[in-house]
């Protein structure tokens, strides 16, 4: 990596670039800590301290800080992230915007338009639900309606600008800007928890016993590292073979190709989905200003909260985390499902005159493709949950409540290589000009 890094930086364009990249992501951490006109900010110190639960945990972390200080950038790029997964769906579901989407780039830049009013109008709504759901309980500094307005407003354009630096740095930068932004929002919260880890497992204890806690802190970040890069990176490579041709006077195909069908092949979208969908009613709670008492409500709500899992003194509580591992299996399969057509794939390559050896063309070839992508996407599903489960059994076992747990690790592990392969191509395309040039 940091050979890839010392090499970009000897070509002007793509050092240009990174520098681009790195100081939008200084512009991103100097918002976050700009705070909202008219607002409380000890309030959410002060609510979170209280919560025994962790309903926006997962949204914080992905905000790195900004929800909890109730900065300009308290929405974080989440409004643009819930846009574009509704769009993709509707892409799936909307004869039209499929054809737009095939379109090429004039319809690809229709649906990115679409996308951004999408993402204004969640934002617009997500500020007002906090807004009013959090105002009466003290977020506010005045309840007036124009101090409200004003609340909304702020982070409505603090959403909506994220969503523009991400958009420059894909055009001027490196990497995917979106990613990028959520990237840095996600680090930034790592040193804190390194101190939190550090209190709680080293500080007050013996030489041998904070030095064995270390290693095994250490031991378990970088395992779980691998084991992500390992993940991310693997892939199951179906061979393909195109038949030769006659063209004119010339013979063309006969080349041997493959599809790689990647192990993860959802990312990180079924685990966000599913602990979205479990966090969901806690944070109508949350908003309305109850919490879940001792109650039937309260004890559902609990099964649901992460935290709560995998507690020796409390078993009964881990059935969420079951309900967890189905969501996330579940939406791996569902969401891999809109985006990989085998049957379209088999057309494709029927025209082209391309075949799978052994697999006859078409519907067989269909069949096949669906066989392999279930076997995959199982492997996969069954590595997300690994790597999301070892901070949740360090947690309950352990008390480790640290952000950087799996989802964050994913994401960290994701941006990080497509970055570092996307530097690569763009060193390669600069040396491959300079040698048609030369």
């Amino acid at each position: 990596m940091f050979k890839t890094l010392q090499n970009a930086f000897k070509i002007k364009d793509v050092r240009q670039k990174i520098i681009f990249t790195f100081l939008m992501m200084v512009v991103v951490r100097l918002g976050s800590q700009l705070p909202v006109p008219g607002v409380d900010r000890t309030y959410f110190a002060r609510w979170f301290a209280s919560q025994s639960g962790d309903a926006f945990n997962f949204f914080d972390a992905f905000t790195g800080g900004s929800f909890t200080s109730m900065s300009l950038f308290a929405l974080g790029i989440t409004p643009y992230i819930t846009s574009s997964i509704i769009m993709q769906l509707l892409t799936i579901a909307i004869p039209k915007l499929e054809e737009m989407q095939k379109d090429g780039e004039d319809g690809r830049k229709k649906i990115q338009k679409m996308t951004r009013y999408v993402t204004v109008a969640l934002a617009l709504i997500e500020s007002i639900a906090m807004t009013i759901g959090f105002g009466g309980q003290g977020l506010l500094q005045n309840a007036a309606w124009y101090n409200m307005v004003v609340v909304v407003m702020a982070l409505t354009a603090g959403s909506a600008f994220l969503m523009w630096v991400g958009e420059r740095i894909t055009e001027r930068g490196v990497g995917n800007g979106i990613s990028i932004v959520l990237l840095i929002n996600i680090v930034s919260r790592i040193p804190d928890d390194f101190i939190l880890l550090y209190q709680r497992f080293m500080q007050g204890k013996n030489v041998p016993m904070a030095l064995l806690a270390a290693v095994v802190i250490v031991a378990v970040v970088v395992v779980t590292v691998i084991f992500v890069i390992v993940l991310q990176d693997g892939e199951r490579k179906i061979p393909v073979q195109y038949s030769k041709k006659t063209q004119g006077r010339k013979i063309v195909g006969g080349q041997s190709t493959h599809i790689p069908l990647r192990v993860n092949t959802a990312g990180v979208i079924p685990v966000i989905f599913a602990s979205s969908l479990m966090s969901f009613p806690g944070v109508i709670m949350a908003l309305l200003g109850k919490t879940g008492g001792t109650g039937l409500w309260g004890k559902i709500l609990t099964a649901l909260n992460s935290s709560s899992w995998c507690n020796p003194k409390q078993p009964v509580y881990s059935l969420g985390l079951l309900l967890y591992v189905i969501l996330v299996v579940f939406f791996a399969y569902f969401y891999t499902s809109i985006t990989f057509n085998p049957l379209e794939i088999a057309n494709n390559m029927k025209k082209q005159g391309g075949f799978i050896p052994g697999i006859r063309p078409g519907k067989p070839t269909s069949e096949y493709l669906t066989k392999i992508l279930n076997y995959v996407i199982f492997i996969g599903a069954i590595g997300l949950i690994i790597v999301c489960v070892i901070p949740i059994f360090f947690n309950g076992v352990f008390g480790a409540n640290v952000s950087f747990g799996g989802t964050s690790l994913i994401i960290i592990v994701g941006v990080v290589l497509e970055t570092l392969k996307q530097i690569e191509s763009q060193m390669a395309v600069r040396y491959y000009k300079g040698f048609l040039n030369d």
